[in-house]
């Protein structure tokens, strides 16, 4: 298959892949909501450790994290690969 023809069966499935990713948002929005404390506002307090843990994160290219640090973006990568299987199969 030509590369031009993968990259029209990505763009037709824009919506199967956006899905993808709402859900690791969501999931990723879920997790940091319950690390942090809800103020009477309705703002969302985080602990000045993890907001310093993710700014260095921010900073750092994939190649110099953690190991740890790279498998947590690998697992999150993973959930792409069923939708991408699915799309390239048709």
């Amino acid at each position: 298959m030509k590369k031009e023809d993968i990259e029209q069966q990505l763009v037709e499935s824009i919506d199967m892949l956006a899905a993808v990713e709402h859900q690791r948002w969501a999931h990723w929005q879920n997790y940091l909501h319950s690390e942090g404390t809800k103020l009477a506002d309705g703002s969302l307090m985080l602990p000045p450790d993890l907001v310093a843990r993710w700014e260095k994160q921010i900073q750092t290219p994939f190649e110099k994290l953690s190991d740890d640090e790279k498998e947590s973006d690998r697992e999150q990568v993973q959930q792409y690969i069923p939708a991408v299987a699915q799309i390239l199969s048709n």
